[in-house]
């Protein structure tokens, strides 16, 4: 069980650092508005954050 979690949090830490790490700053402007706006920044930042420890 142990490895399935760090493994789905390795996913995700790659996932948020390829959309996120990676973009220009227009880009991760775009992205921040985008979450902010749909309200998907709520759930999604503080899961992405706990991946990242996670992973590390």
């Amino acid at each position: 069980m142990a490895g399935l979690v760090q493994r789905t949090a390795s996913s995700i830490d790659s996932l948020s650092r390829s959309v996120w790490d990676d973009s220009s700053g227009t880009a991760k402007l775009i992205i921040a508005v985008a979450l902010l706006v749909t309200g998907l920044a709520i759930p999604v930042v503080p899961i992405v954050l706990i991946a990242r420890y996670i992973a590390d």
